[in-house]
């Protein structure tokens, strides 16, 4: 497609930029500096701090505290209510919304400085793309786009998006020229009306060559959902027409494809490589997350679409960009913020050029939003370097949970979950720490996607590996916890990402965990007297 190949030519001199300067990297992120405290010196956040826009690197670290959105919360919330930055003087384009494990939304301003670091980092992306996968230039793409709750819709309809809108104007047109669903499929009244929009023209496009999400949950959510809605977008893709549908949508257009109808009338809902082959049999690449509690999920979602290659997302956050995939490796995307990277055991903080192989550290932004020296949750490991450029594998979340003194890391849950035997239909979705396991007494629960087997005493040997963990030993020796306990659903993925959502995450967004802690009463639905007709007749509770 023409569009491609222009595309292709846009992003080529910034991923040459990206090529030809990898071994001055230290020169790079001093200049990337310089150039955000020019745009921040003299704004009421950077005069708090003492900040000036003559600052050499080292007196920026030592002036600048770490921080995390708590520390920029009322700034950013002044600016959406008062329309006045704090932070920088760069314009903003749109506040988007974000959220963490457990913390409600925040909104992150997207200025056009700090989308023009994004930009830095998807051209090269883009170029390697087509490198490695050149039949992506035969057919049309589908960039997630970023799912907001129904609730918020008419409070933020200028502010949803999709992932094009990461990129340059330019770039975004000639991209849109490519992209297998239309951009306002996002306008939609509500999150299950823009999905079965997006799965209408997913379905009706037989070119389709790339799907490009961030949570291979998501992907695989997609084609569930195309399932249990196989009737309904059969009719619409048979009539072209919406139906009750996409109301409100101005001009919302409508595909058209006897074909997919047809394939669709004819399935049976099961989900098998064989009709997604058969559905789109130009696909050529699926992106999404790989590493860490996401690998099982992404493994499955490939099982499903064979016929296309896998490329595991680089680590993206919506406050910004720490990696992307580059020549095989997850390359830093140096070129676009500051880095700076911090050990979560002693606070010892790194700039990228001082980085060593094995190291395990947490990236610090500073970025074109005005976030400043922002820390991440997540843990990463230096693998190697790239003419210089640190490659970095994404671990999972970092952080500790700590009921009653516990500490415990997803590291040391992970290394637990991977020294026992867990039913072979089995799949790890998370651990949770919740204030009553039961009793009245806090404690954790590993959450399993698969079918109930009472005899598997997984619970019992997962409790003794965590308790050579010092801490752990030392809490259920006093009674401060309860037991491990092991819970098992067929769909317990899906109610994983429910509570997720409830607990105000954005859809398609939401990152697999190993770790997380859920305050409050323990969920309805994990309750050991409910639902238990689904462990098997006969079951007492769903628990290994």
């Amino acid at each position: 497609m023409f569009g491609h190949h222009l595309l292709k030519l846009a992003t080529g001199p910034g991923e040459r930029r990206f090529a030809r300067s990898r071994e001055s990297m230290e020169n790079v992120q001093r200049e990337n500096l310089s150039r955000l405290l020019g745009q921040i010196a003299g704004m009421p956040a950077a005069e708090q701090a003492g900040l000036t826009a003559d600052m050499s690197w080292e007196q920026f670290s030592a002036a600048q505290p770490v921080t995390d959105y708590d520390y920029w919360r009322d700034a950013i919330d002044f600016h959406r209510s008062q329309g006045r930055s704090w932070m920088s003087r760069s314009p903003v384009s749109r506040f988007q919304p974000t959220s963490g494990s457990t913390s409600a939304i925040k909104w992150v301003p997207y200025t056009k400085q700090f989308l023009g670091e994004l930009d830095n980092a998807i051209s090269p992306w883009v170029v390697d793309l087509y490198r490695q996968f050149p039949r992506l230039m035969h057919g049309r793409h589908y960039w997630s786009m970023s799912w907001v709750p129904t609730a918020l819709r008419e409070s933020m309809s200028e502010e949803i998006n999709d992932d094009l809108q990461l990129m340059s104007l330019g770039k975004r047109i000639l991209a849109g020229a490519t992209q297998s669903v239309p951009q306002n499929v996002s306008l939609a009244r509500t999150s299950d009306d823009s999905l079965f929009a997006t799965l209408a023209w997913l379905a009706s496009d037989q070119s389709l060559s790339m799907i490009s999400i961030w949570s291979p949950t998501f992907g695989l959510g997609l084609l569930k959902n195309m399932a249990l809605w196989r009737d309904e977008l059969a009719q619409v893709l048979s009539t072209g027409e919406w139906g009750s549908y996409m109301q409100g949508v101005e001009n919302p257009g409508c595909p058209k494809s006897p074909r997919a109808g047809a394939m669709l009338r004819e399935w049976d809902g099961s989900l098998c490589p064989e009709f997604f082959k058969a559905l789109w049999p130009s696909l050529a690449l699926v992106s999404a997350w790989d590493t860490a509690a996401s690998a099982p999920w992404a493994r499955q979602l490939h099982s499903l679409l064979p016929q296309a290659g896998f490329q595991g997302k680089g680590l993206w956050a919506t406050e910004g960009v720490v990696t992307i995939p580059y020549q095989g490796e997850h390359t830093l995307a140096y070129r676009s913020h500051v880095y700076e990277f911090q050990d979560p055991d002693d606070g010892s903080i790194y700039a990228p050029w001082e980085l060593e192989v094995g190291q395990r550290v947490m990236p610090l932004l500073s970025t074109g939003s005005g976030l400043l020296r922002y820390r991440l949750k997540d843990l990463v490991r230096v693998e190697g370097f790239n003419q210089g450029v640190p490659i970095l594998t994404f671990l999972g979340r970092a952080g500790t949970t700590d009921l009653v003194g516990e500490k415990l890391t997803a590291p040391v849950v992970e290394e637990a979950i991977a020294a026992i035997d867990l039913p072979d239909d089995a799949i790890p979705v998370c651990t949770v720490a919740v204030d009553d396991a039961g009793n009245g007494k806090p404690g954790y629960l590993l959450l399993l996607e698969g079918e109930c087997k009472q005899s598997s005493g997984a619970g019992a040997r997962l409790e003794a590996e965590l308790q050579k963990h010092f801490h752990y030993q030392l809490a259920r020796n006093l009674g401060q916890l309860e037991p491990m306990r092991c819970v098992v659903h067929p769909g317990m993925r899906e109610r994983y990402l429910r509570q997720c959502r409830q607990r105000g995450m954005i859809e398609g967004n939401i990152k697999m965990e190993s770790l997380q802690y859920w305050p409050g009463s323990l969920p309805g639905w994990l309750s050991f007297e409910g639902d238990l007709s689904r462990c098997g007749k006969g079951a007492k509770e769903p628990v290994l």
